[in-house]
Protein backbone atom coordinates (compact mmCIF):
# COMPACT_ATOMS: atom_id res chain seq x y z
CA UNK A 1 0.00 0.00 0.00
CA UNK A 2 1.36 3.41 -0.78
CA UNK A 3 0.71 6.57 -2.86
CA UNK A 4 1.60 6.42 -6.59
CA UNK A 5 1.25 9.12 -8.99
CA UNK A 6 -0.59 7.95 -12.20
CA UNK A 7 -1.59 9.46 -15.02
CA UNK A 8 -4.65 9.40 -16.90
CA UNK A 9 -4.60 7.71 -20.43
CA UNK A 10 -8.45 7.99 -21.18
CA UNK A 11 -11.89 9.16 -19.54
CA UNK A 12 -14.87 7.84 -21.26
CA UNK A 13 -18.72 7.16 -20.63
CA UNK A 14 -19.56 3.51 -21.48
CA UNK A 15 -23.11 3.28 -20.17
CA UNK A 16 -25.56 5.69 -18.29
CA UNK A 17 -23.54 7.95 -15.48
CA UNK A 18 -21.31 5.14 -15.73
CA UNK A 19 -17.52 5.81 -16.73
CA UNK A 20 -14.34 3.67 -17.66
CA UNK A 21 -11.08 5.16 -16.38
CA UNK A 22 -7.13 4.14 -17.82
CA UNK A 23 -4.65 5.19 -15.69
CA UNK A 24 -0.84 4.47 -16.27
CA UNK A 25 1.29 3.96 -13.65
CA UNK A 26 2.90 1.58 -10.85
CA UNK A 27 0.38 -1.31 -10.35
CA UNK A 28 2.61 -3.74 -8.18
CA UNK A 29 0.65 -3.44 -5.47
CA UNK A 30 -2.38 -4.58 -6.83
CA UNK A 31 -1.51 -8.82 -6.39
CA UNK A 32 -5.83 -9.36 -6.23
CA UNK A 33 -8.66 -9.14 -8.25
CA UNK A 34 -11.35 -7.39 -5.55
CA UNK A 35 -9.08 -5.45 -4.42
CA UNK A 36 -9.37 -1.14 -4.64
CA UNK A 37 -7.52 2.37 -4.77
CA UNK A 38 -8.32 5.16 -3.12
CA UNK A 39 -8.09 8.57 -5.58
CA UNK A 40 -7.35 11.93 -4.04
CA UNK A 41 -9.60 14.82 -5.84
CA UNK A 42 -8.14 18.68 -5.65
CA UNK A 43 -10.73 20.22 -3.43
CA UNK A 44 -11.87 17.69 -1.45
CA UNK A 45 -11.08 15.58 2.26
CA UNK A 46 -11.97 12.27 1.61
CA UNK A 47 -10.57 9.98 -1.28
CA UNK A 48 -13.16 7.82 -3.28
CA UNK A 49 -12.73 4.01 -3.22
CA UNK A 50 -12.82 2.33 -6.66
CA UNK A 51 -12.56 -1.01 -7.50
CA UNK A 52 -10.11 -1.95 -9.60
CA UNK A 53 -11.17 -3.47 -13.02
CA UNK A 54 -8.22 -4.55 -14.59
CA UNK A 55 -4.43 -4.36 -14.07
CA UNK A 56 -1.93 -5.28 -16.55
CA UNK A 57 0.75 -3.82 -18.59
CA UNK A 58 1.40 -0.66 -16.48
CA UNK A 59 -1.95 0.34 -16.66
CA UNK A 60 -4.91 0.64 -13.93
CA UNK A 61 -8.83 0.40 -15.32
CA UNK A 62 -11.59 1.73 -12.95
CA UNK A 63 -14.99 2.25 -13.68
CA UNK A 64 -17.14 4.43 -12.03
CA UNK A 65 -20.31 5.41 -11.35
CA UNK A 66 -21.19 9.46 -11.47
CA UNK A 67 -23.52 9.38 -8.07
CA UNK A 68 -22.03 13.08 -5.87
CA UNK A 69 -19.72 16.07 -7.01
CA UNK A 70 -16.80 13.78 -6.32
CA UNK A 71 -17.02 11.39 -8.83
CA UNK A 72 -18.77 14.19 -11.12
CA UNK A 73 -15.67 16.07 -11.00
CA UNK A 74 -13.81 12.89 -11.94
CA UNK A 75 -15.94 12.50 -15.25
CA UNK A 76 -14.39 15.56 -16.10
CA UNK A 77 -11.31 14.33 -16.05
CA UNK A 78 -9.10 14.08 -19.37
CA UNK A 79 -5.86 12.53 -20.81
CA UNK A 80 -2.80 13.54 -19.23
CA UNK A 81 -4.11 14.73 -15.87
CA UNK A 82 -2.31 13.35 -12.97
CA UNK A 83 -3.79 11.77 -10.01
CA UNK A 84 -2.61 10.69 -6.12
CA UNK A 85 -3.90 7.27 -5.71
CA UNK A 86 -3.74 4.92 -2.55
CA UNK A 87 -3.14 1.56 -4.18
CA UNK A 88 -3.52 -2.53 -3.29
CA UNK A 89 -5.85 -1.75 -0.72
CA UNK A 90 -8.25 -5.01 0.01
CA UNK A 91 -7.68 -8.41 0.71
CA UNK A 92 -9.31 -9.30 -2.53
CA UNK A 93 -10.72 -13.03 -4.11
CA UNK A 94 -9.04 -15.98 -2.86
CA UNK A 95 -9.02 -18.39 -5.80
CA UNK A 96 -7.86 -21.29 -4.14
CA UNK A 97 -11.53 -22.03 -3.08
CA UNK A 98 -13.33 -21.82 -6.88
CA UNK A 99 -13.90 -25.05 -8.11
CA UNK A 100 -14.01 -25.85 -11.69
CA UNK A 101 -17.21 -24.11 -12.40
CA UNK A 102 -17.21 -20.55 -10.17
CA UNK A 103 -20.67 -18.25 -10.60
CA UNK A 104 -19.24 -14.13 -10.75
CA UNK A 105 -22.13 -12.63 -10.02
CA UNK A 106 -21.86 -8.36 -10.43
CA UNK A 107 -24.47 -5.98 -9.88
CA UNK A 108 -24.19 -2.53 -11.01
CA UNK A 109 -21.10 -0.97 -9.51
CA UNK A 110 -20.03 -4.26 -8.01
CA UNK A 111 -19.52 -5.43 -11.78
CA UNK A 112 -15.96 -4.14 -12.65
CA UNK A 113 -14.00 -6.66 -9.97
CA UNK A 114 -15.40 -9.51 -11.71
CA UNK A 115 -13.69 -8.79 -14.75
CA UNK A 116 -9.81 -8.74 -13.61
CA UNK A 117 -11.48 -11.87 -11.74
CA UNK A 118 -12.96 -13.75 -14.47
CA UNK A 119 -9.56 -13.55 -16.44
CA UNK A 120 -7.63 -14.78 -13.35
CA UNK A 121 -9.63 -17.70 -13.10
CA UNK A 122 -10.24 -18.71 -17.13
CA UNK A 123 -5.69 -17.86 -17.12
CA UNK A 124 -6.11 -21.03 -14.01
CA UNK A 125 -8.42 -23.61 -16.37
CA UNK A 126 -11.60 -22.74 -14.77
CA UNK A 127 -14.81 -22.28 -17.05
CA UNK A 128 -16.53 -19.26 -15.35
CA UNK A 129 -20.04 -18.21 -15.98
CA UNK A 130 -21.00 -14.48 -15.47
CA UNK A 131 -23.92 -13.08 -14.25
CA UNK A 132 -24.37 -9.19 -14.54
CA UNK A 133 -27.26 -6.85 -13.01
CA UNK A 134 -28.53 -3.48 -13.79
CA UNK A 135 -31.66 -1.60 -13.89
CA UNK A 136 -32.44 -1.13 -17.54
CA UNK A 137 -30.34 -1.69 -20.97
CA UNK A 138 -28.72 1.84 -20.93
CA UNK A 139 -27.18 0.56 -17.77
CA UNK A 140 -25.64 -2.35 -19.04
CA UNK A 141 -21.56 -2.08 -19.45
CA UNK A 142 -18.93 -5.32 -20.40
CA UNK A 143 -21.24 -7.38 -21.46
CA UNK A 144 -19.20 -8.29 -24.82
CA UNK A 145 -15.62 -7.79 -22.59
CA UNK A 146 -16.70 -10.87 -20.31
CA UNK A 147 -17.72 -13.04 -23.69
CA UNK A 148 -14.75 -12.37 -24.99
CA UNK A 149 -12.72 -13.87 -22.03
CA UNK A 150 -14.92 -17.28 -23.37
CA UNK A 151 -17.21 -17.32 -20.16
CA UNK A 152 -20.47 -17.85 -20.63
CA UNK A 153 -22.54 -14.66 -19.91
CA UNK A 154 -25.77 -13.51 -18.62
CA UNK A 155 -27.55 -10.19 -17.86
CA UNK A 156 -30.36 -9.49 -15.53
CA UNK A 157 -32.81 -6.26 -15.75
CA UNK A 158 -34.95 -4.83 -13.70
CA UNK A 159 -37.53 -3.84 -16.04
CA UNK A 160 -36.61 -6.52 -18.64
CA UNK A 161 -34.99 -4.36 -21.29
CA UNK A 162 -31.94 -6.81 -21.74
CA UNK A 163 -31.52 -10.02 -21.28
CA UNK A 164 -33.32 -11.60 -18.01
CA UNK A 165 -35.82 -9.95 -16.37
CA UNK A 166 -35.36 -9.25 -12.74
CA UNK A 167 -32.23 -9.59 -10.07
CA UNK A 168 -29.28 -11.11 -10.37
CA UNK A 169 -30.91 -14.23 -8.43
CA UNK A 170 -33.28 -14.45 -10.77
CA UNK A 171 -30.22 -16.11 -13.04
CA UNK A 172 -28.82 -18.01 -10.44
CA UNK A 173 -30.40 -21.74 -11.79
CA UNK A 174 -27.28 -22.38 -13.64
CA UNK A 175 -24.92 -25.51 -12.29
CA UNK A 176 -21.67 -23.68 -10.38
CA UNK A 177 -18.91 -25.42 -7.76
CA UNK A 178 -18.46 -21.84 -6.25
CA UNK A 179 -19.25 -18.83 -6.46
CA UNK A 180 -17.81 -14.77 -6.43
CA UNK A 181 -20.65 -11.52 -5.79
CA UNK A 182 -20.18 -8.07 -5.41
CA UNK A 183 -22.93 -5.25 -5.12
CA UNK A 184 -25.20 -2.97 -3.16
CA UNK A 185 -25.95 -4.89 0.59
CA UNK A 186 -29.92 -5.63 -0.65
CA UNK A 187 -28.33 -8.00 -3.94
CA UNK A 188 -25.83 -9.54 -1.69
CA UNK A 189 -28.46 -10.83 1.30
CA UNK A 190 -30.12 -11.83 -1.79
CA UNK A 191 -27.29 -14.01 -3.46
CA UNK A 192 -26.67 -15.16 0.15
CA UNK A 193 -30.21 -16.57 0.88
CA UNK A 194 -30.23 -18.02 -2.41
CA UNK A 195 -26.56 -19.58 -2.88
CA UNK A 196 -26.30 -23.59 -2.88
CA UNK A 197 -22.72 -23.37 -1.87
CA UNK A 198 -20.24 -21.74 0.32
CA UNK A 199 -19.04 -17.94 -1.49
CA UNK A 200 -17.18 -14.85 -1.25
CA UNK A 201 -18.79 -11.54 -0.98
CA UNK A 202 -16.90 -7.69 -1.57
CA UNK A 203 -19.13 -5.19 0.24
CA UNK A 204 -19.44 -1.70 -0.88
CA UNK A 205 -18.96 0.57 2.02
CA UNK A 206 -18.44 4.28 3.27
CA UNK A 207 -15.06 4.97 4.00
CA UNK A 208 -13.01 7.37 5.95
CA UNK A 209 -9.37 6.06 5.41
CA UNK A 210 -9.25 3.64 3.14
CA UNK A 211 -6.38 1.50 5.31
CA UNK A 212 -7.94 0.32 8.77
CA UNK A 213 -6.60 3.61 11.00
CA UNK A 214 -9.96 5.51 11.24
CA UNK A 215 -12.11 2.23 11.60
CA UNK A 216 -14.86 3.53 10.43
CA UNK A 217 -16.05 0.90 8.15
CA UNK A 218 -16.18 -1.61 10.63
CA UNK A 219 -18.87 -4.65 10.69
CA UNK A 220 -19.87 -7.37 13.08
CA UNK A 221 -18.77 -10.76 12.15
CA UNK A 222 -19.55 -14.49 13.59
CA UNK A 223 -15.63 -14.21 14.19
CA UNK A 224 -15.50 -10.55 15.38
CA UNK A 225 -15.40 -7.02 14.24
CA UNK A 226 -13.65 -6.78 11.12
CA UNK A 227 -12.40 -3.09 8.54
CA UNK A 228 -14.21 -3.84 5.16
CA UNK A 229 -11.79 -1.57 3.74
CA UNK A 230 -8.69 -3.71 5.99
CA UNK A 231 -10.04 -6.89 6.79
CA UNK A 232 -12.20 -7.33 3.46
CA UNK A 233 -14.08 -5.62 1.40
CA UNK A 234 -13.93 -9.78 1.02
CA UNK A 235 -15.42 -11.89 3.41
CA UNK A 236 -16.77 -15.40 3.21
CA UNK A 237 -20.48 -16.74 3.54
CA UNK A 238 -19.82 -18.37 6.47
CA UNK A 239 -18.77 -15.19 8.63
CA UNK A 240 -21.09 -12.78 7.39
CA UNK A 241 -24.09 -11.64 10.03
CA UNK A 242 -26.55 -10.29 8.26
Amino acid sequence: MKDIIFEVISNKKIAKNTYECVLAGDISDITASGQFVNIKLDGYYLRRPISVCDAEDGKLTLIYKVVGKGTAKMAEMTGGEKLLVLSGLGNGYDLAKSGDKPLLIGGGAGVPPMYMLCKKLIAEGKKPSVILGFGSADEVFYREKFEALGAKTYVTTVDGSEGVKGFVTDAMDVEYSYFYTCGPEPMLKAVYDKSTTSGQFSFEERMGCGFGACMGCSCKTKYGNKRICKDGPVLVKEEIIW
